[in-house]
């Protein structure tokens, strides 16, 4: 492999200019109208590990007789480029699934960032997030820590591995090692309460769950699950499947996308 020389000042040289390529800019590419139900959450995700998260998140409400939480669930194809269209760009400035409207205030409030989506919920419902000062912390803690660390999860080990045009030795050992060193953290903090943030289900069970979780599962990656030896972290594997039997979880992963052009 050749070593790449760094230049002074970057420069953009990729010639492709169709509307899903990544750009160095920010910013809506063409006009878009995005379709809205009549349920009081209008979700625009896709079924990636932080688009999950939502829908998992709104039927664990449903599981709890919240008839509130009612949503519908549109189809943001990325491979496409939907995220760049006008409406969606209105909804999240910065063109990432999941993005969501709660229509059932007084005036619309858009919520992006799918923490941020947890958290919003969890908040306007008294659901899966503790009132007690400590126990909520923790929780958020786990939250805020799922969204540092998952970026080395996917757009590191995950790209590397899976997604980049050549296998190269250095990315994928650098970023191996530090999912593994994650993944250890999770097992050893499974070893010592049932869930994440102690002996409740809450956001940061489904936050963590849907990335690694599914890594765990071996629906992330092809292949990567092995290579990583997930199958080693028996606590961590414990969880995994202790989330996946839930029948909010199992909706949340089946539930069907509605077309943004039906």
């Amino acid at each position: 492999m050749t070593e790449y020389t760094k230049p002074l000042v970057w420069k953009w040289e990729d010639e492709n200019d169709n509307r899903s390529g990544n750009r160095p800019t920010a910013g809506s590419r063409f006009e878009q109208a995005l379709p809205k139900g009549d349920q009081p959450f209008q979700v625009y995700s896709l079924g990636t590990p932080n688009g999950i998260k939502v829908a998992i998140m709104l039927e664990e409400l449903r599981e709890l007789g919240i008839s509130e939480a009612g949503y519908d669930l549109f189809l943001i194809n990325i491979g496409q480029g939907d995220q760049f269209g006008s409406d969606f760009v209105g909804i999240n400035p910065n063109s990432k699934i999941p993005a969501m409207v709660d229509y059932s205030e007084k005036e619309p409030v858009r919520v992006f960032e799918s923490a941020n989506i947890l958290f919003y919920l969890a908040e306007k419902f008294s659901a899966f997030l503790p009132k007690e000062w400590s126990k909520r912390t923790e929780v958020l803690n786990w939250l805020f820590w799922q969204t540092g660390a998952a970026p080395f999860v996917g757009g590191g080990f995950g790209h590397f591995f899976h997604y980049a045009p050549t296998a190269q030795e250095y990315p994928i050992n650098r970023y191996a090692m530090e999912t593994k060193r994650q993944l250890d953290l999770l097992d050893q903090l499974l070893a010592t309460r049932e869930y994440i943030a102690g002996n409740d289900y809450t956001i940061a069970d489904i936050a963590i769950w849907s990335w690694y979780g599914r890594l765990a599962q071996g629906q992330l990656y092809p292949g990567s699950a092995a290579f990583l030896d997930v199958a080693s972290y028996s606590h961590l594997n414990a969880w995994v499947e202790k989330i996946a039997e839930r029948p909010a979880v199992q909706r949340g992963l089946a539930v069907t996308y509605t077309s943004i052009e039906d």
